[in-house]
């Protein structure tokens, strides 16, 4: 969804006085400028810049479950399960800093029946971490080889940029190319021009970060098909508010 455009064209008030600040330290006075120039009138545009990019990051959490008669059972045969998980990554080349324990979790599994109270029948362990892929192209391949290696839940991928300052700051630039071509339009339009800018707020931006997944499940039964993600392209984006000066 993309953001309103707002624009608020007001005639400057009269000559405004500046307001006299005390300088304890040195015994001076200083001033703060008006937001408003003294003269003039000025127009308000809110623009939001946009550029894109292909994502280079896949985050991708992947795990296993494990159901045990008991507790410990379920542990310990979870535990063996994510230790041949782990090994698979790094043996794929996943860096340490680019894996992270997402879930630990051991929960009793019941049985219902009416009128009478819960049953307990066994119990689940749950075991994921989070994955980094930084090349994208390689992540469909790791995954499968995760299933064949006792993965049986994964989600994903979340796709972004791993530096987005770059992008961001074409953003930036394009915002203001547009705010610039608006203020011309609507100074053309009041019979005015733009003298100057007088002031640029950010009011958000959209770095390209991971938006709702598409969700990945797989399991060990179909892990003869091969896995393919394609990145596509991230609209990177940056708001801003600019004030401009506006004269004959």
């Amino acid at each position: 969804m993309r953001l309103a455009l707002p624009v608020m064209i007001a005639l400057a008030a009269l000559p405004v006085a500046t307001l006299p600040v005390a300088a304890a330290a040195q015994g001076q006075q200083t001033s703060i400028q008006p937001m408003i120039p003294a003269s003039g009138t000025v127009v308000d545009v809110v623009a939001e810049g946009r550029t894109t990019r292909v994502p280079d990051l896949a985050t991708i959490r992947a795990g296993v479950v494990t159901p045990g008669a008991t507790a410990a059972q379920a542990l310990a045969d979870n535990a063996t399960a994510m230790a041949r998980v782990l090994a698979a990554l790094r043996k794929a080349g996943v860096a340490p800093r680019d894996l992270a324990t997402a879930t630990v979790q051991l929960a009793p599994q019941y049985r219902y029946a009416e009128n009478q109270p819960p049953v307990i029948t066994g119990y689940q362990a749950t075991n994921s971490v989070s994955v980094r892929f930084r090349d994208v192209a390689r992540s469909g391949a790791i995954l499968d080889a995760l299933v064949k290696e006792g993965a049986n839940q994964i989600d994903g991928p979340n796709l972004s940029l791993a530096e987005p300052d770059a992008a961001l700051d074409e953003a930036r630039a394009d915002a203001v190319k547009r705010a610039r071509a608006r203020a011309d339009l609507y100074a053309r339009a009041a019979g005015l021009r733009v003298v100057r800018i007088v002031s640029i707020a950010e009011a958000g931006q959209d770095s390209g970060g991971p938006e709702r997944p598409v969700m990945l499940m797989a399991r060990a039964a179909k892990a003869d098909a091969s896995t393919e993600i394609a990145p596509g392209e991230k609209d990177i984006t940056a708001t801003l508010q600019v004030r401009f000066l506006l004269d004959q």
